[in-house]
């Protein structure tokens, strides 16, 4: 027996903390620099170098990630064509609650109006979650052996550049004879 597929109006901003650090980092940022921070779309396509059209896209495919990280079940676009109809879809039903949407597209939208709806409490949770990372065992071990790493390859270039073979006098020019003053 398989479990409910949650609601995705009632998401846990804890759960969307977790299905969002689960995410690859850009995607992850994407959507919070759009739907957390509440940033517009032109300043997001800007930030990002991009047409608004095309981070649109950029968000839908994020958003789907998001939807299936957080357990819902998502269809992908049939083609580019669909995928663009839809990127234009979403960025309306953002910006309106009343927008109409393809059955298809609805739970995407309705985790990224989630996000959005408890943005303060995720960027709280974001941030709580990387000082923590920060501060793990694991992560000051890492550091650490970056360090090593560091050291030992300085070390090896220091023994290298001195323990070189002297390089071979510099043989002598043969002089050019001067040519013979005009008479």
């Amino acid at each position: 027996m398989t479990s409910p597929e949650p609601d995705a109006s009632r998401l846990s901003p804890p759960a969307l903390i977790s299905a969002l650090r689960a995410m690859e980092p850009r995607p992850s940022a994407l959507l919070m620099r759009r739907l957390v921070e509440g940033r517009s779309l032109e300043a997001c396509a800007t930030f990002y170098g991009v047409s608004p059209e095309a981070f649109s896209v950029l968000l839908l495919r994020a958003g789907g990630t998001l939807a299936r990280r957080a357990g819902l079940s998502v269809r992908e676009p049939a083609g580019g064509d669909e995928e663009t109809a839809w990127a234009r879809m979403l960025t309306e039903a953002l910006e309106r609650e009343d927008a109409r949407l393809p059955a298809a597209l609805v739970p995407v939208a309705e985790v990224c109006r989630r996000l959005r709806g408890v943005g303060p409490e995720v960027a709280a949770g974001m941030e709580a979650a990387a000082q923590e990372d920060a501060a793990s065992p694991h992560r000051r071990r890492e550091e650490w052996l970056r360090r090593l790493a560091v050291a030992a390859l300085l070390a090896l270039t220091a023994y290298l550049y001195l323990s070189r073979p002297d390089e071979p006098p510099r043989r002598p020019r043969p002089a050019i004879p001067a040519a013979p003053a005009p008479r």
